[in-house]
Formats: C-alpha cells, structure tokens, sequence
C-alpha cells in the first residue's frame, strides 16, 4: 500500500468498536493485513478469539482511541453510536489531532453530519461507511462500503477499506454513506417479501423450490438475497447474518428520513410492519431470512 499524508498505510494502529458478527470478520481480516488492532466490545469474551489472534484488548472506547491512527465502530443502533462518541468513556473524550474515525453502523444520517461537525472541531477527520454484504461479504472480505465524508479522507482511506471491502464508493459529504445505506435497506427490505412469496408459491405448487431456485435465481429475478438467503430459508436456518432487529431499525430510519422528505414508501412501509411483527414474536435476534416464516406458519 501507498504512505499517504504522511502515514504508512501498512503500519497503521486501528482501534476496532463492536465485535459483532461482521465486525469480528472485519477485524480478522485487519489483523491479517498485518495491522495492529486494539479492540472493544461490551462482552469481552465474545472478542477473545480475536485477542487470541493477535488484537489487543481496551477496557472502553476512550481507550481504543487513545493510541490508534484509525478507530472504526461497528455498534447496532444510532444510540450505541452516540455513546461511543460521546459518552463519558467515548471516543472523543481521548481522541487527538489528525486522527480519523470512520463508522461502518449503520446509523442516521443526521448523526453521521454531527460526527463530522465536531470531530473537524477537534482537527479530526470522520467517514460514515456503512456496509452492506451481510456475514458472508465480512467473511470473504467483499462488503461493499458507502462512504460519506471529505473526498481527501476517503482517498486516504481507501487502502485500508480495500483490506475487507470490494465495492467501495464515495458518495458525497457527511451524512450521504448513511443515505446510500438506507437506498440498499429500502431495496432489501421489499426484496424480501418477493423472495419469501416466491418460495412459497413453489413449495404450495408442488414443485422443488430449491430447483426452481436454480431456474429463477439467474435470470431476471436474480438477487443477492434470492441467491444468498433462499437457500437457509428452505433449510430452515435461520441464524443471523444480519439481525432483524437491526434491520427493524434501519427500516425506521429510512422511514422518518423519507417523511422528512415529504415521500411516501409503501412497500418500505409494509416490510416495516411484517418485521415488527417478528420482533413482537421474539425474533428479533434470528437472521432477516427468517420472514420466510411469516409465510410458512
């Protein structure tokens, strides 16, 4: 990799916040470009494979951010964001001058123009770059990442997004990562309802729904979810590569900023309410996949 501003991109001290599903893949992939990475998460044994690999542990976010380069968060709501930030042990309380935050949450885009408010105040510099690809895309390295913020920051950050990302595109100024984010969550969200339906409808005619998955899943149907999640749906697996409560959240945001503009989303509306509905029934820690229940009970 190029040294870019100054800083050798191949040596770089990451702080990593938010251990989850995809940020452990994440970090994995971070420590086996060679950097070093100083981890937290609420649950410290959930991190410990990734301290057995090689991360160094932080008892809170003000001390990951103490001596890294870059600190990326990874949390799961809005809130979460705000108190890694700006809690009492957040990251601003220790961060200093020239150092880059970069927030792969999904989160709102108002917060995500607040980062980046107060952290140019601080002489920092922030990214909002949400991720999209699921536990599978964090596994194979290929998340495509939406990134808000100064164009100078992300060219410099371009490398290290590269180590687990493959689409990866600067989409505007502060706040516009958050906005492509929710684009991808509408499409997701309505995307769904058709995969389930169409999974239904096969198994109701008679057919072999994982063979007419081979005759639809290449044509004009196709989609990352038709091709990626059918397949647990029909087995029954359930477990999540992206969490319905997350995804419950998304959906709100996308919501609130559509009222906000005046938009009507009908179908994000009715995704809305039949994931609420999981989540009212408990299922709210299974993988979005499991909507295709809704269908078969």
């Amino acid at each position: 990799m190029n040294k870019k501003g100054g800083v050798d991109m191949d040596k770089l001290s990451i702080g990593f916040i938010g251990t989850g599903v995809m940020g452990g893949s994440i970090v994995k992939h971070l420590l086996a470009a060679g950097h070093k990475v100083t981890v937290y998460t609420r649950s410290k044994h959930k991190a410990m494979p990734l301290i057995e690999a090689g991360a160094n542990w932080a008892d809170t976010p003000a001390q990951v951010a103490k001596s890294a380069d870059v600190v990326m968060t990874m949390v799961g709501y809005p809130s979460d964001v705000e108190e890694v930030y700006y809690g009492d042990e957040g990251i601003f309380q220790s961060c200093k001058e020239g150092q880059i935050v970069i927030d792969l949450t999904t989160s709102s885009p108002s917060l995500a123009k607040r980062i980046a408010k107060d952290a140019a105040e601080k002489g920092m510099s922030s990214l909002d770059a949400p991720v999209s690809g699921g536990d599978i895309g964090a596994q194979n390295g290929t998340l495509s990442i939406m990134c808000g913020g100064d164009e100078k920051t992300f060219e410099h950050m371009l490398p290290l997004l590269q180590v687990f990302g493959k689409q990866i595109v600067y989409q505007g100024e502060a706040g516009a990562g958050q906005h492509t984010k929710m684009s991808n969550q509408i499409a997701i969200a309505t995307n769904m309802i058709g995969v389930c339906e169409a999974l239904i409808y096969a198994k109701r005619a008679g057919l072999d729904a994982n063979k007419v998955l081979q005759s639809i899943s290449s044509g004009a149907a196709g989609s990352w979810s038709l091709s990626n999640l059918s397949p647990r749906m029909l087995k029954g697996d359930f477990e999540p590569g992206f969490f319905v409560k997350h995804f419950l959240k998304d959906m709100k945001i996308a919501l609130k900023e559509a009222e906000e503009m005046s938009l009507p989303l009908p179908g994000l509306r009715l995704a809305k309410e039949m994931y609420e509905e999981l989540v009212n029934d408990g299922y709210g820690d299974k993988g979005t996949q499991v909507l295709f229940q809704s269908y078969e009970r």
